[in-house]
């Protein structure tokens, strides 16, 4: 298992050689590294920092190191990752969010069973339960490819380009993925200036093997969501099982637990201020290259009307969870998806106000452009008009898009009826052996993805919602981006929304499982095409079929605008050392626990304990309840081996590493390596993240390592898990009794 005896080359490009600094260091808490890279970029200042391993015992090929231990959680394709989870033990133990899992512990629950509400706990391996769909992927190499990109390209025009760099992307995977069972890709950075492949191995038999109740996992709810004070165990287990030869395989009763090639120890000693902490995951997407142009156009278009459209879609949600058990569990993980981002977009344009974000852009670009004009360069000295002028011209795209997502796709029905597009266009092919197969093949499929939508589907809660949403498109989008169809519901409903989404319901075949099951059973394709709901799609994708031009012309300038920019920031700006912008790629991002004061006068401390558990505790109360045997141990001070040497029991504790969407459930590890907690949230003051870093206020929110023990331990009673842990005390090795 994970023995490749692959030789990477260490050759770093010559971008980012160009930017290693001459004097001085890198400041430790920005940055999201790429890991064959630390030896060369991060080495010396991590260590100065704190740091006690090598750069080999971080990011290895040969032999065991710290990535090794790190799972990406996907779906199959190992270039993206939902989140991050990190092995805990020789037999495949994996550690990662309670928000992580949930959709996994939702599948899992029922009303006479609702281990949302009460957690689950497996009392042996064999209790443990299969996740079909999820994957755990681990990466086996990286490799620069740039040079050989770029030469591949070179003399070809934009659309020979397109082309060229699929075809070359696809033979380097091959030739380093032959006689292997490991999947590949490359990723672009830096805008394309760059090029990486990464080759890893993706387990398709993931577990669950714990969660704490929400009363735990998510105590705080929506109002603690990016908050700090932070009381939350955000933590689930789950387990990788691969085939009897240590090989990745489909579930089967006869796999076995995986042994991975490196796990982590798992640190007793706590923390104080200024420690040393690394952050190890895979960070989904930055764009902190972003211009001022851009920035624009979030703060005053896109973000305000995601605020507006979520905001409605979960109050209506919320009026029906509240008097319906069954309806809370079916919905639980959406609400908390739709809820996550838009607190997220309402502190982002809160932090690019503070921050002043967008005029600090224009400044950066003044000296830019000064610089660019005099290099003889005409891609650097054109390229911030060129994306000024891309910007505005798409303004009025980038809205309508901010409502096709949300609007048209956040109606359940709509997204849903999207799914049967393409058996529509079958059901009109002229039918022979070839295209039977096809279709049967497409029906099956259908059934299946039927049967799983409305497990967690109330028509009630979206008939609601879709009204809405549809009414808000209409209202607020200038009527010449309009759907036909738009017309038709003003003559035929009086623009009434919310008796168009009852027409709706009333007469689509996607309305019910009973319908829809109904009709795949005996398709046919004139009923389909008249369906109410797939009337509607048509005449949505007959309108972005007139806009998809435009949007394309647009991004495609802005990209290329973006590529030359970069390009010229890298040259300008030589002696700085510069990260790529998250992808989902496997990186690490180092710093120190560290309190903070978000205002003159207040000052948060790096840790909280269970006594603030105690002190929020609302009985009944669907976001600040507490189990009952959780607060008698708080109130007997009973934490045996997992309190703090203060004598209290930490829950979670703060850290300035640099994190995004996709870190949750990354590691949090100490100078020797060890697990010390888990990462799980950013702050609110420092929700311009994704686009600038705030070096002020900006901080990694974890649980304590320690409360996610206790909480296995004493409230669990799982003790088989502990003694799989190696728990690692005062001496680096040495396991805790």
């Amino acid at each position: 298992m994970y023995k490749p005896n692959f030789k990477i080359s260490l050759k770093i490009s010559a971008f980012i050689l160009a930017f290693v600094m001459l004097t001085g260091h890198t400041r430790a808490d920005e940055g999201m590294w790429l890991p064959m890279l630390v030896k060369r970029l991060n080495e010396a200042d991590m260590k100065a920092n704190g740091l006690k391993l090598t750069a080999e015992e971080i990011y290895s090929v040969n032999n065991s190191s710290l990535k090794d231990a790190i799972f990406g959680l996907g779906y199959g394709d190992p270039s993206w990752n939902f989140c991050t989870s990190e092995a805990i033990s020789s037999k495949g133990l994996l550690l990662t969010n309670h928000h992580c899992a949930f959709d996994m512990i939702q599948n899992h629950s029922t009303v006479d069973n609702d281990y949302l509400t009460d957690g689950f706990w497996a009392k042996s391996m064999a209790e443990e339960l299969p996740n079909p769909g999820i994957t755990a992927s681990v990466l086996v190499k990286m490799e620069d490819v740039t040079e050989r990109v770029k030469k591949a390209l070179d003399g070809l025009n934009l659309e020979e380009q397109a082309a060229k760099l699929e075809e070359i992307k696809a033979e380097i995977i091959a030739e380093h993925t032959k006689d292997t069972h490991y999947k590949g890709y490359i990723k672009d950075f830096f805008y394309g200036n760059e090029y990486y492949l990464f080759v890893s191995e993706v387990f398709l038999d993931v577990r669950l093997v714990g969660a704490p109740p929400s009363s735990i996992g998510k105590f705080g709810g929506d109002t603690d969501n990016w908050m700090w004070p932070r009381h939350t165990g955000d933590f689930s287990l789950l387990r990788v099982y691969a085939g009897k030869d240590g090989k990745p395989a489909e579930y089967s009763t006869e796999n076995v637990p995986l042994e991975p090639k490196h796990s982590l120890p798992v640190s007793m000693k706590g923390v104080e201020q200024g420690d040393f902490a690394m952050v190890f995951g895979f960070p989904g997407s930055t764009q902190r290259f972003k211009t001022s142009y851009g920035l624009d156009v979030d703060y005053a278009v896109t973000n305000p009307a995601r605020i507006k459209l979520r905001e409605k879609r979960l109050s209506l949600m919320k009026e029906k969870m509240d008097v319906d058990a069954a309806t809370r569990i079916a919905y639980a993980s959406k609400y908390a998806s739709i809820s996550n981002y838009y607190k997220y977009f309402i502190g982002q344009n809160a932090g690019l106000k503070r921050l002043k974000t967008i005029d600090k852009k224009r400044m950066q670009e003044k000296e830019y452009q000064t610089w660019a004009d005099a290099s003889g360069n005409e891609s650097y000295s054109t390229a911030l008009s060129r994306l000024d002028k891309a910007y505005s011209n798409s303004v009025d795209y980038a809205l309508w898009s901010a409502y096709w997502q949300e609007a048209f796709f956040g109606s359940e029905i709509v997204s849903f009826g999207a799914g049967f597009r393409q058996l529509n266009m079958s059901l009109e092919m002229d039918v022979n052996d070839e295209t039977k197969k096809i279709l049967d093949g497409m029906l099956e499929k259908l059934k299946t993805s039927t049967k799983e939508h409305f497990e967690e589907y109330r028509a009630t809660v979206d008939e609601n919602v879709t009204g809405a949403l549809l009414g808000m498109f209409y209202s607020d989008i200038d009527k010449k981006y309009h759907p036909e169809i738009f017309a038709e519901i003003a003559n035929e409903h009086n623009g009434n929304f919310d008796k168009y989404a009852k027409y709706l319901f009333e007469n689509s075949i996607f309305a019910s499982e009973e319908k829809t099951m109904k009709f795949l059973e005996n398709p046919n394709g004139e009923v389909l095409s008249n369906d109410p709901v797939m009337k509607l799609i048509t005449s949505v994708i007959a309108t972005y079929r007139t806009i998809a031009p435009q949007i394309a012309v647009a991004n495609e300038e802005v990209s290329l605008a973006m590529k030359d920019y970069v390009a010229g920031l890298l040259v300008k700006n030589k002696n700085k050392t510069y990260y790529p912008d998250a992808n989902s790629s496997l990186r690490l991002s180092y710093g120190n626990v560290k309190d903070y004061s978000p205002k003159d006068g207040v000052k948060y401390q790096y840790f909280t304990t269970l006594e603030g558990v105690a002190e929020k505790y609302i009985p009944n109360d669907d976001e600040f309840d507490a189990p009952k045997a959780l607060l008698e141990m708080q109130m007997s001070k009973e934490y045996g081996k997992y309190a703090d040497k203060d004598g209290t029991l930490h829950v979670g504790f703060i850290t300035n590493n640099d994190i995004t969407g996709g870190n949750s459930g990354s590691p949090v590890i100490n100078g020797d390596g060890e697990l010390i907690g888990l990462a799980f949230d950013g702050n609110w003051e420092a929700m311009t993240g994704d686009l600038v870093f705030d070096e002020q206020y900006k901080r990694c929110i974890n649980v304590d390592i320690r409360y996610v023990l206790f909480c296995i331990d004493k409230l669990a009673g799982a003790s088989r898990l502990i003694d799989e842990m190696n728990l690692v005390r005062a001496k680096k090795g040495k396991k805790s009794k």
